[in-house]
């Protein structure tokens, strides 16, 4: 991370306790599924979105504006217009469509190397590992590489959004980062 980027990261947590939450991800990936997981809202029935979703929750005494944005292929192309103003970013992938690993892969190595998103911090949900052939999470970090991510911290986190297993770790890490 740049020193400039970090003393405009430290000047904007000094200052708010509201943190704006990107969360990406190739369609299908959970995205949404996530987003009512923390928020507490029923999961029973989830379409594909088609533009974006906001949700608020707290943890740990901080509010996170969650802006859950559509994954389709043709929308991707529109992620750089959430970008500004962002202080976390979540990247969503699913673990057991192993035939997208590639793909994924690509979209967050494009996002990376966003300027409007360089030194913001990183969680990685390794998600649907409750399903039978879920790639591990660890199989995932070395298949996209993401132990050569040096502008920013980032954390990896094996999940499941529809029986909550491992989300709350992932918050958990996000705060702590943003109160550093």
């Amino acid at each position: 991370m740049g020193l400039l980027s970090f003393f405009r990261r430290l000047r904007k947590v000094s200052r708010k306790q509201s943190f704006r939450v990107l969360l990406l991800g190739l369609d299908n990936a959970g995205k949404t599924t996530i987003a009512k997981s923390l928020c507490h809202e029923e999961i029973t029935d989830v379409n594909a979105t088609l533009g974006f979703n906001i949700k608020k929750m707290n943890a740990e005494g901080v509010e996170l504006k969650l802006w859950d944005v559509g994954g389709q292929r043709r929308l991707r192309q529109y992620w750089e217009n959430y970008f500004d103003d962002t202080d976390l970013l979540i990247y969503v992938i699913d673990s057991s469509d192993t035939k997208r690993l590639e793909e994924t892969g690509e979209e967050l190595a494009h996002l990376l190397e966003e300027e409007k998103l360089n030194g913001v911090p990183l969680l990685v949900f390794a998600n649907k590992q409750d399903l039978v052939g879920a790639a591990p999470a660890v199989e995932i970090t070395e298949g996209l590489n993401l132990h050569t991510i040096r502008d920013r911290v980032w954390q990896m986190q094996a999940c499941s959004a529809i029986t909550n297993e491992g989300i709350e770790d992932g918050i958990q890490w996000l705060v702590k980062e943003v109160k550093k």
